[in-house]
């Protein structure tokens, strides 16, 4: 049995439905971001990285990098194991701390990244509870996707963002049936916002249990960077609090917050907590600087959201097709696979400008993009740059312009 003949066949398929992905080998600058050294194979080439998570910048703030690097001197690189056997260290407890505070919740617990908070959280809760049906919104994330799959229970899909279907949804499965309602803040492929108030409304009408992925707003909104629940007056209406280190804080790692019962019964069941190492005590630092920072500092928000505001008119105002959103994500539209990867291609070998490609099936097909992420570092002249850059690579590749233009602010 030749075996690599079933994997060679995976990623051929792949090649053909033109859903490969190829990796840039890129290398951070700290103090120069967002330039970047990319590795080509003609050799190293100075690029701009435009769809970086690293929404402000704060991978490379001075006070994160001092404190990784003071706390990894001090205690070392690595946690020295699970969380049970030797790895709760003290930077992983005061973090769980701070972010109990950021959230207004009563406590904290630190998961491996985000992608595992939201498999582990979602699917441990719903299994601790007896015949619990999940309300999930259309558009969630794959990480609560996977989360609803491994609780194993029943669930139902509403219509992203369509109340009436969810309350419809609610009603049919009657006050009396326990229900966790799990949905995000800020859809990252669309940049649009959950319908929090609502959704906490009929939560409360059909007694749910609402569960929130704010992984793309923690750090970006709310006076203290709580997110959008906290920005719209709605945090103490949700139950659980989900979110990442590794986006606007710079760092690595998720989390859950909640009430004490709700997190130890997660601590005390979750296998994808028990049974991996715990994040290491420089991380959990460098962390917990960036949240403390954030939590006192609105200079990086109000330049982000600046510089995010400025791109979305520029691009505009070039003709390219740029979905309007309401946050800090950017999405300009393609809609062909092919040459979305092209336009890529091009920008980067051509104008030293890197953005991903979005496909299938982060995207359904046909509604390919480029998801530009604008941070507070990107200045004027990267984004009148990246605007020239756009506009000849729409016309080199026989791409449609828009006329649809929005005043420059």
């Amino acid at each position: 049995m030749d075996y690599q003949t079933f994997f060679r066949g995976a990623v051929e398929s792949l090649k053909a439905e033109r859903r490969y992905r190829v990796f840039a080998d890129l290398e951070r600058r700290a103090g120069e971001f967002p330039h970047a050294t990319w590795h080509s194979p003609e050799g190293p080439r100075d690029v701009v990285v435009w769809c970086s998570n690293d929404y402000l910048g704060m991978g490379q703030h001075p006070a994160v990098v001092q404190a990784m690097t003071e706390t990894a001197a001090r205690m070392g690189t690595g946690a020295g194991g699970t969380r049970n056997i030797s790895g709760t260290n003290h930077p992983l407890v005061t973090l769980e701390a701070e972010l109990a505070d950021l959230h207004g919740k009563e406590a904290g617990l630190v998961f491996t990244s985000g992608y595992v908070s939201n498999q582990t959280g979602i699917s441990t809760l719903a299994k601790l509870i007896p015949n619990c049906l999940i309300l999930s919104d259309a558009l969630n994330h794959n990480s609560m996707i996977e989360g609803v799959k491994q609780a194993g229970c029943e669930k139902k899909i509403f219509r992203h963002n369509d109340m009436e279907h969810l309350e419809d949804l609610l009603k049919a499965a009657g006050k009396e049936r326990p229900k966790l309602i799990v949905f995000e803040s800020v859809y990252s492929m669309d940049g649009d916002i959950g319908k929090i108030g609502e959704i906490c409304d009929l939560a409360e009408k059909y007694s749910a249990m609402t569960y929130i992925d704010e992984v793309h707003a923690v750090g970006m909104y709310g006076p203290r960077g709580a997110g959008i629940a906290e920005r719209d007056g709605h945090m103490q209406r949700i139950d659980v609090v989900e979110g990442t280190l590794a986006k606007a804080f710079g760092c690595l790692g998720g989390y859950i917050t909640s009430t004490e019962a709700v997190v130890d019964a997660v601590r005390s069941h979750a296998a994808g907590f028990i049974f991996t190492t715990a994040l290491p005590p420089a991380i959990c630092a460098a962390a917990t600087a960036s949240i403390r920072h954030l939590k006192a500092s609105t200079a990086e928000r109000d330049g982000q959201h600046a510089q995010a505001t400025r791109a979305k008119a520029v691009l505009a105002n070039a003709g390219l097709p740029v979905m309007p959103t309401d946050t800090h994500i950017v999405p300009v539209m393609v809609r062909d696979a092919e040459k979305c990867k092209a336009a890529t291609d091009l920008l980067l070998a051509e104008h030293g400008i890197y953005i991903q490609p979005i496909n299938y099936p982060t995207v359904p097909v046909g509604a390919e993009r480029l998801r530009i992420t604008p941070t507070p570092f990107h200045n004027d002249a990267l984004i009148d740059h990246l605007a020239g850059a756009l506009v000849a690579v729409w016309k080199k590749l026989g791409l449609p312009f828009t006329r649809q233009a929005i005043a420059a602010e």
